[in-house]
């Protein structure tokens, strides 16, 4: 039997009962983006006026091309990543642009996609929102989906099919059975995101996975399947930062000593600095919490 509960994103059609279950909650997309200007307006424009959603909020993080301009152009609420609490950190980084996303974020629900998705659907919205809204005892949601590949389904992507779920199995087995634990879709209520810290880069979606089942309890974590996921597959040389960062991250969470900063060197391949350094709990950040008072 599954601790972690499962539902399939079918399950939540009912649209009307769901606004209902939503009440005066209010929700927020949050959508991380850096040089995603070839998709991000689809993507807003698909849930700028879902009935589920009260705010679009795209976070630019520092991108050099249109993403900004192309999101606020299609309804977004945009802010630049290195503009929100400026003196905890101004430099790119995805673990930093989630977490300043939450400290933007006006929602009472917080629900994150990435940016690159070029099936997008509002069938991502519902199925992320609809344990949060329907099942008062789900704290935290994350997305599972094929990911197809040279014309075949796939299950995780690479980095998560090599690092991050063999190291699940071998240091969190009570996570082992989460089907992709780097997805960039997941929601959360807002007060469990306020009180746990987010690595700065791709160490994050591992961190939130492991700290909010520590706090929570494994029981209150959910797993929705969304279907087919379709989005750019970066090239080999670009994950072997991304595996050293979800690999660090979980090795210190398991109590093991890992230096915050590392130095990938690889053979013919430029050195890759990799920062392991963490953003506080929002809760513990005094201009956050002056704000939200």
């Amino acid at each position: 039997m599954h601790r972690i509960r499962r539902f399939d994103h079918r399950a939540f059609r009912d649209l009307a009962a769901l606004v209902e279950a939503k009440g005066r909650r209010t929700v927020s997309l949050c959508l991380p983006a850096r040089d995603e200007a070839a998709t991000i307006a689809s993507i807003v424009e698909r849930v700028r006026d879902h009935a589920l959603v009260d705010e679009v909020l795209v976070v630019d993080d520092h991108s050099t091309d249109a993403t900004a301009a192309e999101a606020e152009a299609a309804g977004a609420r945009v802010v630049g990543a290195a503009d929100v609490l400026a003196g905890y950190g101004s430099g790119p980084g995805k673990g930093q642009a989630l977490w300043k996303a939450t400290a933007s974020a006006v929602g009472d629900l917080v629900a994150f996609c990435d940016a690159d998705l070029e099936d997008f659907s509002d069938h991502y919205v519902v199925g992320l929102l609809g344990p949060l809204l329907l099942h008062d005892d789900v704290s935290f949601v994350k997305a599972f989906y094929e990911r197809p590949a040279d014309g075949h389904p796939r299950g995780g992507g690479r980095v998560t099919e090599l690092v991050a779920r063999p190291v699940l199995h071998l240091l969190f087995p009570h996570l082992a059975e989460v089907v992709q634990p780097l997805a960039g879709e997941f929601a959360a209520r807002r007060a469990v995101l306020e009180a746990v810290p987010f690595v700065e880069g791709y160490g994050v979606d591992i961190a939130l996975l492991i700290d909010v089942a520590a706090a929570e309890g494994v029981d209150r974590l959910a797993q929705v399947d969304l279907g087919v996921r379709l989005h750019r597959n970066r090239p080999l040389e670009e994950l072997g930062p991304m595996g050293a960062a979800v690999l660090g991250t979980a090795l210190g969470r398991a109590g093991i000593d890992v230096p915050t900063h590392l130095r990938l060197q690889r053979p013919e391949l430029p050195v890759v600095e990799i920062a392991l350094t963490e953003r506080p709990p929002l809760r513990e950040v005094p201009e956050y919490v002056a704000r939200r008072a």
